[in-house]
């Protein structure tokens, strides 16, 4: 079902469809690439469409299991920035950063799952915000990341 099949009634609904669409397409850039494909470096930054994968796996965790969850990023085993999130291990594989992906999805899902939009959530450094405002907030970093693993997957398919 695309997000465009759902109720334009039911916010939740939407707001989790989205959600799920960029989830999907940002795996989807991964999509019959080899490793060395992914892992490519084509700009200044860390950024690589593998990077962008194991960064909006981490940025899921962070809203979902630090600031609705109330789990601390140390406890978590979360790096402590942005920028760090990027980096990849010699033992990431296109295989294990998309299992990543997919439990933190997961989790995520479980974590909202009783929680209306309206319900005040505390694990965020700078205070309370809503469960709606978090929902917004992971959805325009997903979009944000995903226009750019377009961009690098169409440069990496150019060479």
């Amino acid at each position: 079902m695309g997000s465009f099949d759902v109720p334009l009634d039911d916010e939740r609904i939407q707001l989790d469809a989205f959600i799920e669409e960029y989830r999907g397409a940002i795996e989807a850039t991964l999509d019959g690439l080899t490793e060395g494909q992914a892992r490519r470096g084509l700009v200044p930054s860390a950024t690589t469409l593998l990077g962008l994968l194991k960064h909006v796996t981490w940025m899921q965790r962070v809203w979902f299991e630090e600031c609705v969850g109330g789990t601390s990023r140390r406890e978590l085993g979360l790096v402590r920035s942005p920028d760090e999130s990027f980096r990849l291990s010699d033992d990431d594989t296109i295989a294990s950063v998309t299992a990543a992906h997919r439990k933190a999805c997961a989790t995520a899902r479980t974590v909202i799952a009783d929680l209306p939009l309206d319900a005040v959530v505390t694990g965020h450094r700078a205070g309370p915000r809503t469960l709606r405002w978090v929902c917004l907030q992971v959805l325009r970093e997903l979009a944000h990341h995903c226009g750019h693993a377009d961009i690098l997957r169409e440069q990496v398919l150019a060479d």
